[in-house]
C-alpha cells in the first residue's frame, strides 16, 4: 500500500456529468495526542468500478489540517485529487439520503405536526376550566329561582367534568407522541455504546483504478481538536518509604469522533505539522559580546551553540526524533506492562497496549501510564511566624531517570487525602522538590517571651529587645526531622542598628536576616528553641516593621 500526501492547494471541481460518488464510513484505529494536536489514522473499504472514481470517505475528524492528509491506497490505484469538507452537502451525505432513513425522518414530521395540534387543544380546553371557574360567583343568587341555580349548577359541574376528562385523555395522548418521536429520533443516531460517534468531517478522494472492486483505505491526518497533559497520584504510606507514584495523562478531545477502543500514544511535544522537508542554513558560531548589538535572533543562535549535532539531526528529519536516537525503558509494573516509553532529547512518548476509549465531549479522561516508585527523602518545614503548621516535603534525586513532565499531582498521605501539589521538573536544580502538604501531628508555637522583652531608653537613642520561643513537639510514632525558619529585620537606614542577641543555635544569613534550625525529634518529643535581636534608634522616631 503507497501512501499519498496532499497539500492544501489541490482544486477539486465536480462536473455535471461525473460519476457518482461512492460513500464509505472510515473507522478510527490510532490516536497520537500532541501537546497541540493529535494525529489520527483510519482504515475504510470501498467498492470501485475501473476506471475514474469519487470516494467520499465520511466519519474524519471535523477539523484538521489539509495539508497533512495522507491516503494509503493499493499499487493498482492512483490517487488524483483529495479534498477537505465540513459543510453539509447533501449530494455527499449517503446518510440523509438512505431508504432506511428517510422514512423514519418523514415519520417524525408527522408526529411533530400532530403533537402541535394536540397541545393547542390541550391549552383550548384549559382555558375553558378557567374561564368556568372565573364565572361561578353565586353573588346574583337571589334572582334566580330554586330550578334556574339548580341547572346552572348541573351544567358547571357536566362541563367542567367534560373538560378535565378531555384534559386527562389529551395529557396520555401527548405523553405517548412524546415517547415516539424519542424512540424515532433515537434511530437516526447511532448507539454510542456500541460504535463510534460520527462526525460532519469529509474526505472527498478521486481515483483511478486499472480493475474493479474492493480496495482498502488508509487515512491519517492532523487535527488540533485534541491534547493532552500529565498528572499525577502520589501516595506516601510512611515517610521512610518510597514514593508510591501512579503516572497518568488528562486527555481531551473535541474531533467530532469517539475514539472507541484506539490504540493510544501520547507524546509530549507539540506535533511537526511541516510537510516540507526542512534545509540545514549555514551555521555560524562568535563570541557573545552582549553590548555589541541587541539583535534577539543572533543572541539565541548563540545560546544555542551548545547543542549537539543529534539534535539539529533530528530537527532536520521533520518529525522531530529518529528511531536510532530512541532509548526505551519499562518498569516492572502491572500498567508498565502495557506501556512502551520512548524518550528523546525533545520529547517523551507512551505507547499504550490496553485500548482506550474517548469520547469527543471536551472533558478530561484520565488514562493510567504507568506506577513507579520515587526514592525520596523527606523532611518537615515550618515557618512559624508566618504559619504554624508543618509542611513535609520530599527531595528525588536524579528525576530526570523517572520520565517525569510538569503537572499536577494529587497526594494521598498516611491513607488520607491532603491536597495538591505541582510537580516542577523543568526546575534548574539537582533535586526535585515536591510540597506534600500539611501535617496535623507536629505541633508548632511561637511566642513572645514578655519578661525578656521591652523597651529603655539611653540618652538620644531607644533600645528595644524582641526575644521570641518556638516549640516544635512530634505527636508522631516515628522520628522526623524538621527545618524550622525565622527572621529578624534589616535596617535600611544607618542610624538604626539592628543586633542578634541570641540566635539560638541558627544558621543565619546576615543578607537576608534568615535564621535556619535543623532539627530531630524522636517521638512524642518537644523540643524549643530560643532567639532574639535588639533595634537601636532614634528615641523621637516610630520604627516602621
Amino acid at each position: 500500500m503507497k501512501n499519498i500526501l496532499f497539500p492544501a492547494a489541490i482544486v477539486f471541481s465536480i462536473t455535471a456529468n461525473a460519476q457518482k460518488p461512492v460513500f464509505t464510513q472510515a473507522q478510527i484505529q490510532s490516536a497520537r495526542v500532541y501537546n497541540n494536536a493529535a494525529e489520527l489514522k483510519h482504515k475504510a473499504s470501498v467498492q470501485i468500478p475501473s476506471g475514474t472514481s469519487e470516494i467520499v470517505i465520511t466519519n474524519v475528524a471535523n477539523y484538521l489540517n489539509e495539508s497533512t492528509v495522507q491516503i494509503g491506497v493499493p499499487k493498482n490505484v492512483t490517487v488524483m485529487s483529495v479534498q477537505f469538507t465540513n459543510a453539509y452537502v447533501e449530494e455527499y451525505d449517503n446518510n440523509q439520503d438512505s431508504p432506511l432513513v428517510k422514512p423514519v425522518k418523514e415519520e417524525i414530521a408527522k408526529k411533530e405536526i400532530e403533537l402541535k395540534t394536540l397541545q393547542n387543544q390541550l391549552t383550548a380546553e384549559r382555558k375553558g376550566i378557567e374561564l368556568l371557574d372565573k364565572n361561578q360567583s353565586m353573588s346574583n343568587a337571589q334572582n334566580f329561582s330554586v330550578a334556574e341555580l339548580t341547572k346552572l349548577l348541573d351544567f358547571y359541574k357536566t362541563k367542567r367534568t367534560e373538560l378535565a376528562n378531555s384534559i386527562n385523555k389529551l395529557e396520555n395522548q401527548e405523553k405517548t407522541l412524546f415517547e415516539e418521536l424519542n424512540t424515532l429520533k433515537g434511530k437516526l443516531t447511532f448507539n454510542e455504546t456500541t460504535t463510534e460517534k460520527t462526525s460532519q468531517g469529509k474526505l472527498v478522494v478521486n481515483v483511478m483504478s486499472n480493475t474493479a472492486g474492493i480496495i482498502p483505505l488508509e487515512v491519517s491526518y492532523l487535527t488540533d481538536q485534541a491534547t493532552w497533559q500529565p498528572s499525577y497520584e502520589m501516595r506516601i504510606d510512611k515517610i521512610n518509604e518510597p514514593i508510591q507514584m501512579l503516572y497518568k495523562a488528562q486527555v481531551q478531545q473535541n474531533t467530532g469522533i469517539d475514539w472507541k477502543n484506539v490504540k493510544l500514544s501520547l507524546t509530549s511535544g507539540p506535533a511537526n505539522q511541516n510537510t516540507f522537508a526542512p534545509e540545514l542554513q549555514p551555521w555560524f558560531l562568535d563570541y557573545y559580546y552582549p553590548n555589541a548589538y541587541r539583535n534577539e535572533d543572533a543572541m539565541q543562535e548563540v545560546s544555542l551553540a551548545n547543542f549537539s549535532v543529534k539534535k539539529e539531526k533530528s530537527e532536520a528529519s521533520g518529525k522531530g526524533i529518529s528511531q536510532e536516537d530512541m532509548e526505551v525503558s519499562a518498569a516492572p509494573s502491572t500498567i508498565n506492562d502495557f506501556t512502551q516509553i520512548s524518550k528523546s532529547q525533545l520529547n517523551i512518548t507512551f505507547d499504550i497496549d490496553i485500548p482506550y476509549t474517548i469520547l469527543s465531549n471536551g472533558k478530561q479522561h484520565s488514562v493510567a501510564l504507568k506506577d513507579t516508585q520515587l526514592p525520596a527523602t523527606y523532611s518537615y518545614i515550618t515557618t512559624p511566624k508566618l504559619d504554624t503548621n508543618a509542611y513535609l516535603i520530599a527531595k528525588v534525586k536524579n528525576y530526570g531517570d523517572y520520565n517525569i513532565l510538569p503537572g499536577e499531582a494529587n497526594v494521598v498521605f498516611e491513607g488520607m487525602y491532603v491536597g495538591k501539589t505541582y510537580v516542577n521538573a523543568n526546575a534548574n536544580e539537582d533535586e526535585l522538590r515536591l510540597s506534600l502538604g500539611k501535617d496535623q501531628n507536629i505541633s508548632v508555637t511561637r511566642t513572645m517571651i514578655n519578661d525578656k522583652s521591652g523597651s529603655k531608653t539611653l540618652s538620644s537613642r531607644k533600645v528595644q529587645d524582641f526575644v521570641y520561643e518556638i516549640s516544635v513537639r512530634n505527636n508522631k510514632k516515628e522520628s522526623i526531622s524538621i527545618i524550622v525558619e525565622d527572621q529578624i529585620p534589616i535596617s535600611s537606614n544607618t542610624d538604626i542598628e539592628i543586633t542578634l542577641s541570641d540566635k539560638g543555635g541558627a544558621t543565619t544569613n546576615t543578607e537576608k536576616g534568615k535564621l535556619t534550625w535543623d532539627i530531630n525529634l524522636k517521638p512524642n518529643e518537644t523540643k524549643k528553641i530560643r532567639f532574639g535581636y535588639q533595634v537601636k534608634s532614634a528615641k523621637d522616631k516610630n520604627l516602621n516593621f
